[in-house]
């Protein structure tokens, strides 16, 4: 079970760090337009797998609170979805596979803030690596990595939000998506209007990728799930760098981005501030010999 768990969990991770090849194929249509197509096509396809797994007793258990958070989370998803959309679709990828570097620190800087946690030494030394690492890159960039910072942010909140809601992955983002649903389509419709859509103007083949973009993002997720009910949580903890390291990859090596040695000496800090903060975990895990718990990292790009 662990080895097809595995498998899964690989998989999945590899799609999500594949992603900056599919979104530049959809131009020339906007970020918004692709935004507002994965959010539509996003969920029709899981209504799809939802209705294949006769899978509808969740929305009675859906209570007014939980509907709060998931339309909370919407919100910050749609604002991470267009900024990485955006990121890639410029010549940003590089900087937006630093924002899923760092996402380990921002939990741990969020552990903090709302849970009132106590640092241990490791993480206090992975914090301090990452906030250099933050003034090293604005130095470089002559500018605040923004679309990092805004990945990571969002991203952390939304992995808090989805905790607070106990939700699976799959019935969540059928809520989330349908939250967005309306304003997507206005946004589509508008464009349409102002003669700005790409979509439908651009042959069947540009139209059939934007519809893709629900299939693109369901079928990682439902990989996610399977990994997630099979793997324990140090495994996927581990896998989850997977997809910044092909995204940083491809940024790299085949959209030609620059990285000149202040960047690289940014992101070296980023590096040894997660190889600090896994060391710190792995000891205070077999410190305190807590058992493996049901909980996994939300995900999202």
């Amino acid at each position: 079970m662990v080895n097809r768990g595995m498998a899964y969990g690989v998989a999945a991770y590899v799609l999500w760090g594949l992603f900056p090849l599919y979104w530049p194929l959809l131009k020339p249509a906007g970020a918004l337009e692709i935004l507002a197509h994965r959010i539509m096509w996003s969920l029709v396809a899981v209504a799809v797998v939802l209705a294949a797994a006769r899978n509808w007793g969740w929305i009675r258990a859906l209570t007014v609170r939980k509907a709060g958070l998931l339309a909370a989370a919407a919100l910050v998803i749609t604002a991470n979805w267009g900024t990485y959309i955006y990121a890639v679709n410029s010549g940003h990828t590089i900087e937006a596979a630093l924002g899923y570097f760092i996402n380990p620190l921002i939990s741990v800087v969020f552990g903090v803030v709302i849970f009132r946690e106590r640092l241990r030494a490791g993480q206090w030394a992975a914090v301090g690596l990452g906030a250099a690492a933050v003034v090293v890159l604005t130095a470089d960039y002559g500018r605040l990595p923004w679309i990092a910072l805004v990945l990571a942010f969002s991203f952390g909140t939304y992995g808090l939000l989805k905790k607070f809601a106990s939700m699976p992955s799959a019935e969540s983002l059928a809520v989330e998506t349908a939250v967005m649903f309306v304003p997507a389509l206005v946004s589509v419709l508008v464009l349409a209007g102002r003669g700005d859509a790409a979509f439908g103007h651009h042959g069947a083949g540009h139209a059939a990728l934007l519809a893709g973009a629900g299939i693109v993002t369901a079928i990682p997720l439902m990989l996610f799930n399977a990994a997630a009910i099979r793997l324990p949580m140090s495994a996927i903890g581990m896998l989850q760098y997977l997809a910044p390291v092909l995204q940083f990859l491809i940024g790299l090596l085949v959209q030609g981005e620059e990285m000149p040695p202040s960047r690289w000496a940014g992101f070296l800090l980023v590096w040894l501030a997660l190889v600090a903060l896994t060391w710190d975990g792995v000891r205070a895990g077999r410190r305190t010999r807590v058992p493996e718990t049901d909980a996994v990292p939300e995900t999202a790009h």
